[in-house]
């Protein structure tokens, strides 16, 4: 699909630059989201529709992050689909995390230190050269949610394979418009109502095969079960074979406005998402006088920017103390130009 065509597809209204917050639906979402809450509201309706989209959305993101859909679960966030990982850690583990890292792949690390796991955070600029042989688990946004920093991903992996340390990725800022190798990593997570622009209540991980039977499914319920219609009384254990034993119960309509999103997204190819979002980033920069970058996300120490951005229709986040403005599909040239303007009049 043309980027172009695409758009139409939206209906953004001019100045939203904080996709890095929440993504915008594009229309068949949208009206699947609508057409579902209807069915409900009367009772028109079984789950088992709803759940075809669960399924289609975990598709959609297997073929996102390259894997097949068997080794991806379905959950809520990103915290609780890394807790089972996290709880695997032996005692005295060390898990090395960048400093600035949003905590919800910092905080499930971070409750086991009663156990006497060790999370060491670093300057992101230290975080290859601090993967040495103590390190367990090295974990990290692919994007930093903060600065729009982009991980040295590959690089990070083999460090990480050469020290025997597991790689654990949130790829909550990245995974839709970011192209890697994703499925090199040993789990990888994200959020979906950001740049997958789904409602929030839909997130995804990919684990492994290599390593996802070191985890237990700590929240295994009658949606892991290997048949789920065959999994809502009594014993035994019979929890699925791939990685579907990490799913939660999903909160169905989320994933009912996910599936046609991250499709649309399949659709039109993460190389051609990137080149724009990465274009139009670039192009915000150059209007402020900064080198062009590799992120779809831009932060700025602009003076009074914030207010000055606000009065000119743009909404955009602070993070840190800076402005930070994030561009993606349904964004434009003059989304660009109405940023600009407002920083550097004249």
């Amino acid at each position: 699909m043309d980027l172009a065509d695409a758009q139409e597809l939206w209906n953004a209204e001019p100045g939203w630059l904080n996709t890095a917050s929440f993504g915008l639906p594009p229309r068949p979402a949208w009206t699947a989201l609508q057409a579902a809450l209807a069915d409900w509201r009367v009772g028109r309706s079984s789950w088992e529709p709803w759940d075809v989209s669960t399924q289609r959305a975990r598709a959609a993101f297997a073929r996102l992050v390259g894997a097949p859909p068997g080794d991806v679960a379905v959950g809520s966030t990103v915290s609780g689909l890394l807790a089972p990982v996290a709880a695997a850690l032996p005692a005295g583990a060390r898990v090395v995390v960048p400093e600035v890292e949003f905590t919800s792949n910092l905080f499930p690390w971070l409750v086991h230190a009663d156990r006497g796991v060790d999370v060491v955070t670093v300057p992101t600029d230290d975080l290859v050269r601090s993967v040495d042989r103590r390190t367990t688990v090295v974990a990290f946004s692919a994007v930093q949610s903060a600065t729009g920093e982009v991980a040295d991903f590959d690089r990070l992996v083999q460090t990480a394979r050469e020290r025997g340390a597991l790689v654990v990725v949130d790829a909550t800022q990245a995974v839709g418009w970011l192209p890697r190798s994703w499925a090199s990593a040993d789990v990888v997570v994200a959020s979906a109502y950001k740049w997958l622009m789904a409602p929030r209540g839909a997130a995804f991980g990919y684990f492994s095969p290599a390593v996802r039977d070191r985890f237990r499914p700590l929240q295994a319920g009658w949606y892991a079960g290997a048949d789920v219609h065959d999994s809502f009384y009594g014993p035994p254990l019979r929890l699925a074979d791939d990685a579907r034993r990490f799913d939660f119960s999903p909160a169905w309509f989320s994933f009912v406005g996910a599936a046609p999103a991250m499709e649309l997204l399949v659709d039109l190819g993460v190389e051609q998402v990137h080149a724009h979002d990465v274009g139009l980033a670039n192009g915000f920069r150059a209007g402020l006088g900064l080198p062009p970058g590799d992120s779809a996300i831009v932060s700025t120490d602009v003076a009074d920017a914030e207010r000055r951005l606000a009065a000119a229709g743009v909404r955009a986040a602070v993070r840190g103390g800076r402005v930070r403005l994030s561009f993606h599909v349904y964004n434009t040239e003059r989304d660009v130009e109405r940023a600009v303007d407002a920083l550097c009049p004249g």
